[in-house]
């Protein structure tokens, strides 16, 4: 059963927004005007929907009129199947477009690859990682700035950090967050044995200034030469920028930009990150409902997901999910992957709205209702 009086009243809401986005008072004002219409482009597929379904409903009515005249029941009968399927499928989508939205969904992100156990051969899957996520970047038409690169040997990576810049980046690479594992051969092992070597993927939304406030007398800065693998191209300028959070003891560092100034600004965008997402992590720590959530809530040092080599396979731990197209995935096609963690976690959330609708007494706030 739909909350029809909650959906009536987001249906005001949404005619509101369309009367407040035609006057003077918002035109002028861009910023109100720029609120108003992101509200209003969330609330429209949710609108539409609801539209759709009454009418549904109003044609459910009228063939049920229908039925009872001897001529036309036949007919009838053929299209009242095919209602009931499309008011099904509505009530669906419109239980998934009222689940909770997480605000960190149209950010964009602070990527952190970084190899694990293995040597020289988790420093390679660390490369090989970030690269099949820049490609996925690139497929969805997004920009991919590195902030921080820190080169292993033989071309792999110990460390690096990028910016991923787009339209709801976290929403999709939120599922890439945790510890990846790779089994494959090496191109050093004469005897042909399988290795398994370990990278951990970091996601976390970039923070905007104004919600983690940095007070200068907390920051330890310290400013070098940068460096990097090879000599080609490599700043050898005093403008890498490495600086400590004293309160919490993260250290960030970049050394892409030859300008210090570029790079200490880019230090503080990671830094605020972190201190971001460490304040939502103790947020969610107390509430052991969103612990268990599977998607998005997965700790680091968990392994989620086995990249196997000899049977060009990847399965996802996390839904069981396996697929036998590694080179594909490798190349940055991660749609079938995050389309199916999406999916599974829509899934755990509206049981979970099941569960609360259940509860009695229990009213929940209208989803990104804001009074204009």
């Amino acid at each position: 059963m739909l909350p029809f009086p909650r959906l009536e009243a987001l249906a005001r809401r949404y005619r509101e927004l369309e009367a407040l986005l035609c006057t003077p008072e918002v035109l002028a004002d861009v910023v109100r005007a720029r609120r108003l219409h992101e509200e209003r482009a969330h609330l429209e597929p949710l609108i539409n929907a609801f539209e759709q379904h009454r009418k549904v409903e109003q044609d459910l009515s009228k063939n049920a009129e229908a039925l009872a005249d001897p001529e036309l029941r036949e007919l009838a009968q053929a299209e009242q199947a095919s209602l009931q399927e499309r008011l099904r499928e509505l009530e669906q989508e419109i239980r998934v477009l009222l689940l909770p939205v997480d605000p960190r969904d149209r950010r964009n992100v602070i990527l952190e690859v970084r190899q694990g156990e293995g040597g020289e051969e988790a420093a390679l899957f660390a490369s090989d990682l970030f690269r099949m996520l820049s490609r996925f970047a690139d497929t969805k038409g997004w920009r991919v700035e590195i902030l921080h690169l820190s080169g292993a040997a033989a071309g792999g990576i110990k460390e690096v950090v990028a910016l991923i810049s787009g339209n709801a980046v976290f929403s999709q690479l939120r599922f890439e967050a945790g510890v990846h594992r790779v089994q494959r051969v090496p191109a050093t092992e004469a005897q042909g044995r399988v290795h398994t070597s370990t990278a951990s993927v970091v996601v976390l939304a970039e923070a905007d200034d104004v919600e983690v406030e940095i007070d200068e007398r907390d920051l330890e800065i310290h400013i070098a030469a940068s460096g990097g693998p090879g000599g080609q191209g490599v700043n050898t300028t005093n403008s890498a920028v490495q600086i400590q959070h004293k309160p919490t003891g993260i250290i960030v560092k970049c050394q892409d930009e030859r300008s210090q100034l570029k790079n200490k600004s880019k230090a503080l965008k990671i830094l605020r990150s972190r201190l971001l997402e460490m304040e939502r992590e103790k947020q969610e720590a107390a509430i052991s409902a969103e612990r268990k959530g599977m998607a998005g809530n997965a700790e680091r040092s968990q392994k989620i997901r086995t990249y196997n080599y000899p049977q060009n396979r990847v399965t996802d731990h996390r839904i069981g999910l396996t697929l036998y197209k590694l080179d594909k995935i490798l190349e940055g096609d991660l749609n079938e992957l995050i389309g199916a963690l999406r999916a599974h976690y829509q899934a755990e959330q509206l049981q979970r709205q099941v569960e609360s609708d259940e509860k009695p007494g229990q009213g929940k706030p209208l989803p990104n209702a804001r009074n204009g």
